[in-house]
């Protein structure tokens, strides 16, 4: 396992990789993916027990899905940097013919990958289906899924959200990321979501939060602390309080760099606050 040392610099590169990956095709989700670099390198580095190599199966391993696919960014940055495919492919992002699509997909072969999301809404479903399979085949190992705030208002996650409690899917921990922003704005603007744990709590999950976000010992922490209260009848609902656009000041806090690419002059400040830690591809 990395040292704490190791994974703050690995959180910093993660936001360099980001960054520079949207500037070069001017394309792509720079604020949520910087505001989730924490959860990534946290979930593929202390917390998933992950087999070596990869195969769509999975059996024997935990899973991971992205339900937010439009954070492909991040995704692609921490798997690279885990070994799943070499670094310097981060090079074709968003690219005709590249493995790395703006929103993952599957019919390239790209490891690590899964399932095909961005369609926001379906992740839910999708990691039910994985969690519930793993119970059939007696596989102990658990599934993890992403999901954004604004992305609850789908009302396919609802459906979700009342099955997974009603067939006791208990080895699923699924969390949110709540930064308060979406593409058209504020949430409490667009859509308020309203008291989220109380209606996770209500349609019978397990809920626990995490205040600091983009504080990579506290997710660990918390996360660890999610992965215990799985099997215990419930599903798991962390809420993981996040700052979109976190390390680059001037995407911090709004919803404006959803999906917006830093110009050249951008770029160069948003990289002189994440000096290169271990090495840009």
């Amino acid at each position: 396992m990395p040292n704490t040392q190791q994974l703050d610099d690995l959180v910093v590169q993660v936001r360099r990789d980001i960054l520079r990956m949207v500037h070069k095709v001017n394309s792509g989700h720079p604020g949520g993916s910087l505001g989730c670099t924490e959860f990534f390198v946290a979930m593929y580095n202390e917390i998933m027990e992950l087999n070596e190599g990869f195969d769509m199966d999975g059996i024997g391993e935990d899973l991971f899905f992205l339900s937010n696919g439009h954070i492909s960014p991040v995704f692609y940055s921490v798997l690279s940097r885990r070994g799943y495919f070499p670094v310097d492919e981060l090079n074709t992002f968003r690219l005709i013919d590249s493995r790395l699509q703006g929103h993952p997909t599957t019919h390239e072969g790209l490891p690590g990958i899964r399932v095909a999301s961005g369609s926001l809404g379906q992740g839910m479903s999708v990691a039910l289906g994985a969690a519930q399979t793993k119970k059939l085949n007696g596989d102990d190992k658990l599934v993890y899924s992403l999901h954004g705030d604004g992305e609850l208002q789908e009302g396919q996650n609802w459906e979700a959200i009342m099955y997974a409690a009603g067939n006791n899917v208990d080895n699923l921990v699924a969390t949110i990321d709540l930064n308060g922003q979406q593409i058209d704005g504020a949430t409490e603007d667009v859509l308020p979501l309203g008291d989220l744990r109380a209606k996770f709590e209500a349609f019978g999950w397990d809920v626990m939060e995490i205040k600091e976000g983009n504080d990579l010992e506290a997710v660990i922490s918390g996360m660890k602390s999610a992965k215990g209260r799985t099997g215990k009848g419930k599903p798991v609902c962390v809420l993981l309080h996040t700052v979109m656009g976190n390390g680059v000041d001037f995407m911090m806090h709004t919803h404006a760099w959803h999906g917006k690419a830093p110009n050249d002059e951008q770029l160069e400040v948003a990289l002189s606050q994440n000096p290169e830690t271990i090495g840009d591809y």
